[in-house]
């Protein structure tokens, strides 16, 4: 039986950057010809949101704006091209809402670097809605069986960590410091880490965070608000003394990005995550250059890995620690997101 599709449903809708943002009452769209309607029951909160809504980035938001980008949720319509996706598959719709699919970079796999992307939240609207349009080629499949709460922060930060790791080319039994371990990113980063194999060191501030960090399974902790000397405190978590082979930059601000070519081992890795507004990458550069340290970005993940993502969440691996809101409750979620009091992930409850 088909599912019914109201005319109207509850939003958080941005109409200025910036500004106010209302919880109110708007139209359900119709999906195009390549597009399927989900009917989102969760989605998780990011810190991209919030840059959003502020207006931190370069690139522009479309306006009016509905936020948001780890919806998860049932498909109730789908357009007349789509046939790979099936009217009540459950779905998840991610920051890469679409792309061109010809351009050399999705051909190549490299799809998130398409020059002309639909990003959901930011240049489409997003999953802050009960109803959201999704490219079909690029929705994620979630199998049924799994929870659409828990499985909605690994739309975005578990497949955007999941795909820094193997960016870093660390290999099992490799040590690997996670920077903002105990947030949303971070928290997930420690698991996906320990399920590679991989040695995890937690650099994040607060007895609340350490715990969490210490039962995701990070073997060390440094407090950076507490530490006299980060870089010192965090190669004495290595084995040898050396420091990490790799560290995965998932912070919010500027600093821990200065800090990370100084503990990074020779050879090691250094992968910029994270995007705090107005922010630039220094590095030392004799040490920078007679350790060979590699410094690199990596963004989003391709359709592969967000597959694999959400298969090492499926084989139980991966869970993502969340507390559950209801939709309204977004400015909440924000407030407590500008303080740093979030330990994990929020996701909102559409139906409330």
């Amino acid at each position: 039986m088909a599912t019914q599709i109201p005319q109207k449903q509850w939003a958080q809708v941005i109409e200025k950057t910036g500004g106010e943002i209302q919880y109110k009452e708007i139209p359900v769209q119709k999906p195009g010809s390549d597009e399927v309607l989900v009917n989102i029951k969760y989605s998780g909160v990011c810190h991209t949101d919030l840059h959003a809504w502020q207006g931190d980035w370069p690139l522009p938001t479309k306006l009016p704006l509905v936020g948001g980008h780890e919806g998860a949720g049932v498909v109730v319509a789908t357009g007349e091209l789509v046939e790979d996706v099936k009217i009540g598959d459950h779905v998840g719709i991610k920051w890469l809402n679409g792309s061109c699919l010809a351009c050399g970079f999705c051909q190549q796999s490299d799809e998130p670097l398409c020059p002309k992307p639909l990003l959901s939240g930011y240049t489409v609207d997003g999953t802050f809605q009960q109803y959201a349009i999704g490219k079909a080629a690029h929705v994620a499949r979630i199998p049924k069986e799994l929870p659409l709460d828990a499985i909605a922060p690994i739309l975005c930060a578990g497949i955007t960590v999941y795909k820094g790791l193997k960016e870093s080319g660390a290999t099992p039994g490799q040590s690997v410091a996670i920077v903002g371990a105990g947030g949303g990113l971070g928290s997930l980063a420690l698991q996906y880490a320990k399920a590679m194999g991989l040695r995890t060191i937690a650099i994040d501030t607060g007895d609340e965070k350490r715990d969490m960090c210490t039962k995701l399974g990070a073997e060390a902790f440094v407090d950076f608000a507490k530490s006299s000397n980060v870089v010192k405190d965090v190669q004495a978590a290595t084995s040898d003394g050396l420091g990490p082979h790799a560290v995965i930059l998932v912070a919010v601000n500027e600093k821990p990005f200065q800090q990370a070519a100084e503990y990074v081992r020779p050879r090691g890795t250094v992968v910029c995550i994270g995007l705090p507004a107005g922010a630039y990458l220094k590095a030392p550069v004799f040490e920078s250059v007679i350790k060979m340290v590699t410094i690199k970005g990596s963004y989003v993940g391709n359709r592969k890995d967000s597959a694999e993502a959400i298969d090492f969440y499926a084989r139980g691996l991966i869970k993502a620690p969340f507390k559950v809101v209801g939709l309204s409750e977004l400015k909440n979620v924000y407030a407590k997101m500008q303080k740093g009091e979030i330990a994990g992930r929020y996701v909102l409850d559409t139906s409330k």
